[in-house]
C-alpha cells in the first residue's frame, strides 16, 4: 500500500467560524474565534509542519477568513494558507486583486477554497448559486492568470484587463472546492483543481472519486482530490474512543441542532449525506472501522472523525491516499490541543509535503 505515491499534503484548520470547543455545546470563552486565538492555531500548525492550514468563512460566525489571512501572513514563513471566499460576497475582478495581494503577501504561499454558499440575507436556489460560483471561478482564474476577461453572464458581466497586481508565480493560486450536489459536481468538474469530500464510508469515497474523475475527462480535464474530516488520536484505541465520547458527553440533542442549524449551507446535499452516514452508524457511532460520526450531532459540515492510536489513523490516512486522495484537511477538538497531538503523533510517519498542481 502506498507505494511509489508522491507526497499528499496535509492541512490543519484555523477555528475562525466559532467551531472550537473543549465539548461540543459547552461554549468556552478562552477558545472563541479571535485574533489571538486562531493566529496561535496557524503558529503552532506551521511549528509542527503542516504544509497548509484552512481558513474557513462564515457571515454570522467568528471573523473574516481574507482580513484574519492578511494579518497572520507575516507571522509565518512557511505554511500555506488555504483561504475561504465566498462567491458572490465580493466583484470577481476586486477579489482577483485582492487574491493576488494575498499571495504576495504570502510570498506564494495562497490557495484559495471556492465556497458557493448563499449570501448573508440572500434565498438563492441551488442551481442558480451554482451557476453563479462557476462564473466566478472562470473569471477568478482568468484575471489571476493576467489575462483580459470578456464575460457575458448571467451573474457575471464584463470586459475588463487584469489586475496590475499579479501572483508570485504569475498564475492562479489552486482552487479548492466540494459539494456533493449534482450542480456542484458540474462545476469542480469545470473549474476547480482540486476537489474536496467530506467523511464517508470508503466504497462511496471511490463511487465519487470514480465519477469525478469521469465529469473531469469529459471536459478535457483533471482533478485532484482532497478529504476534509476530523481526527481524535490517543496512544491507544481506547483512550481515543474516551476522548470521543467526552467531546459529545454534554451535548443537549436540541443545543446540537441549533448549532447545525447556525451554517448558511445547513440544508445542502454534503449537509444531508453526513446526517445520513451518522443515522447509518452502529449504536457506538462508527459507521466503519475508526470512522466515528458522533461528532456530526454538534456541528454543520464536515461530521465525521478519524479515531484511533497513531498506527490506526495513519493507516487509515494511507487507505484513502491509496484510493486517490492526496489531499486533507484536519481538524479536532479543541483544535490547538488535537493539532499539537496529531502533529507530534500521525504527521511525522506521513509521507507528506506536496502540494497538489
Amino acid at each position: 500500500m502506498t507505494t511509489n505515491l508522491p507526497p499528499c499534503e496535509v492541512s490543519w484548520f484555523a477555528a475562525l467560524c466559532d467551531d472550537d470547543y473543549e465539548q461540543l455545546g459547552v461554549p468556552n470563552a478562552d477558545l472563541a474565534s479571535s485574533w489571538d486565538h486562531c493566529a496561535r492555531i496557524v503558529t503552532t500548525a506551521e511549528g509542527l509542519g503542516f504544509d497548509n492550514i484552512l481558513l474557513p468563512s462564515g457571515y454570522g460566525l467568528g471573523i473574516d477568513s481574507v482580513a484574519f489571512a492578511a494579518g497572520v501572513a507575516g507571522r509565518t514563513s512557511t505554511i500555506r494558507l488555504l483561504v475561504a471566499v465566498r462567491c458572490g460576497e465580493m466583484w470577481a475582478p476586486q477579489l482577483a486583486r485582492q487574491m493576488a495581494t494575498l499571495d504576495q503577501m504570502l510570498d506564494g504561499r495562497l490557495t484559495v477554497n471556492i465556497i458557493s454558499s448563499e449570501m448573508p440575507g440572500e434565498k438563492l436556489d441551488g442551481e442558480p448559486r451554482y451557476r453563479r460560483t462557476a462564473e466566478t471561478m472562470r473569471v477568478l482564474r482568468s484575471l489571476l492568470n493576467g489575462e483580459s476577461v470578456k464575460h457575458h453572464g448571467e451573474f457575471v458581466n464584463l470586459d475588463i484587463d487584469p489586475p496590475r497586481v499579479r501572483t508570485v508565480s504569475g498564475a492562479s493560486p489552486l482552487l479548492y472546492f466540494g459539494g456533493l450536489s449534482e450542480p456542484a459536481r458540474e462545476v469542480a468538474a469545470r473549474e476547480a483543481d482540486v476537489y474536496l469530500m467530506w467523511p464517508d464510508t470508503r466504497q462511496r469515497i471511490a463511487e465519487l472519486i470514480d465519477d469525478m474523475t469521469q465529469r473531469a475527462a469529459r471536459h478535457g480535464r483533471t482533478l485532484r482530490f482532497g478529504y476534509r474530516a476530523h481526527v481524535v488520536v490517543r496512544e491507544t484505541e481506547d483512550e481515543a474512543r474516551r476522548a470521543a465520547d467526552h467531546i459529545v458527553a454534554a451535548l443537549d440533542d436540541e443545543v446540537g441542532a441549533a448549532i447545525r442549524a447556525r451554517s448558511l449551507d445547513s440544508d445542502s446535499v454534503g449537509v444531508r449525506r453526513q446526517a445520513e452516514l451518522r443515522g447509518s452508524s452502529s449504536d457506538d457511532g462508527f459507521v466503519e472501522p475508526h470512522l466515528w460520526t458522533g461528532i456530526g450531532r454538534g456541528r454543520s459540515g464536515c461530521g465525521a472523525a478519524i479515531v484511533g492510536d497513531p498506527s490506526q489513523v495513519l493507516a487509515k490516512l494511507n487507505d484513502y491516499r491509496d484510493m486517490g486522495i492526496d489531499a486533507f484537511i484536519l481538524s479536532g477538538y479543541p483544535h490547538l490541543d488535537e493539532c499539537e497531538r496529531f502533529g507530534r503523533m500521525v504527521l511525522p510517519m506521513l509521507d507528506h509535503g506536496g502540494l497538489p498542481t
